[in-house]
């Protein structure tokens, strides 16, 4: 590590959030994020106005995370940016700006992979959380990706199992779509279910083999459940709404820790963490802890602002980039996929 402390402006832009952070090493002195509202009209994110949203936002949010921080643009040692992956036209608007501004200020450029990002967020310095050793486990579970990853290294990582079709926050937000409650709908079935018996109705688990998952099964007998019930009863839904939430979370959350366990007996490795945005969800929390003490697990729990997505996940690897030297050009492109395994 250098004397002098390592500076890293982060811009992270592949989905529907425009977000901009500043890190001193490790450390987080600022992370702004602007939520795009439009979305919730159409149930779900629409490409070409989330693009459009992010160009409105960086300028702002850039200026407002150097503000925050106070730092001078002049004291920047690099900039960090999402390459992807993610939407292909809001990666643009984020790749494209870091680009300028790392050129017109000559300081180095790094492009971040967003689900190396999300796992590494647990090495953010923060006082209050504990940071794992290597190798640890990381369940990724988010809108877009449901994973579990074995982390040898800060950028060596093997995915052990993963969806076989649609993410974890898909079937919350579909479910959500199907009880007639608005986007995003992952939060909102978690705030119902606090309230409800999560027994109440049983949903079939998938069987699928080894730490590999699916979610699509599950979303079409929620939605034959509920279509049948309604048959009956019109106003089943708006009568058994917390049971219904408390159900289809428990099951969800059940699937999820019964690969969990799998991959602890098969690897030997319960050093067990959880990462982006499902892990926000309580009753996910809620099983890792109680596995911790129940299982001899040592668990780690993301702070909800890096839970997310968030510019200061983008900056910790970004830093850790810094030490190892590893930049990039002005040719590096944004790309709409990419593996976790991929630097």
């Amino acid at each position: 590590m250098t004397d002098k402390p390592v500076y890293i402006l982060a811009i992270e832009s592949s989905c529907d959030d425009t977000s901009a952070a500043v890190l001193k090493n490790a450390k987080v002195l600022s992370n702004v994020v602007a939520n795009q509202k439009v979305h919730a009209e159409y149930g779900g994110v629409v490409p070409e106005l989330a693009s459009r949203a992010h160009q409105q936002h960086i300028v702002p949010v850039v200026h407002q995370a150097l503000k925050q921080a106070n730092i001078g643009k002049n004291e920047l040692s690099a900039i960090a940016f999402t390459r992807g992956p993610g939407l292909l036209g809001s990666l643009l608007v984020g790749t494209s700006f870091a680009k300028s501004m790392a050129q017109a200020l000559q300081i180095p450029l790094i492009a971040v992979n967003h689900m190396q990002a999300h796992v590494l967020a647990h090495f953010i310095e923060d006082t209050s959380q504990q940071m794992p050793d290597f190798p640890f486990l990381c369940l990724t579970i988010s809108g877009g990706h449901t994973q579990i990853v074995k982390v040898k290294d800060y950028f060596d990582m093997e995915i052990l199992g993963q969806t076989l079709d649609d993410a974890v926050g898909e079937a919350y937000d579909k479910s959500a779509k199907i009880m007639g409650l608005s986007y995003p709908g992952g939060p909102l079935i978690d705030k119902l279910a606090q309230e409800g018996d999560p027994k109440a109705f049983q949903f079939p688990k998938p069987k699928v083999k080894g730490l590999d998952f699916s979610f699509s099964g599950l979303k079409t007998a929620i939605l034959y459940f509920i279509n049948d019930q309604k048959e009956k009863d019109p106003d089943f839904v708006e009568k058994n709404k917390a049971n219904i939430a408390a159900s289809i979370q428990h099951t969800i959350v059940s699937i999820l820790m019964e690969k969990l366990v799998l991959a602890v007996k098969q690897t030997g490795i319960n050093l067990v963490a959880i990462a982006g945005g499902v892990s926000a969800n309580s009753e996910m929390r809620k099983s890792l802890q109680k596995a911790q003490k129940q299982k001899n697990w040592h668990t780690f729990i993301p702070k909800f602002e890096y839970t997310t997505d968030n510019a200061a996940m983008i900056g910790i690897v970004g830093y850790h980039k810094y030490l190892k030297a590893k930049f990039d050009s002005k040719d590096t492109i944004a790309t709409a996929r990419l593996h976790v395994e991929e630097t």
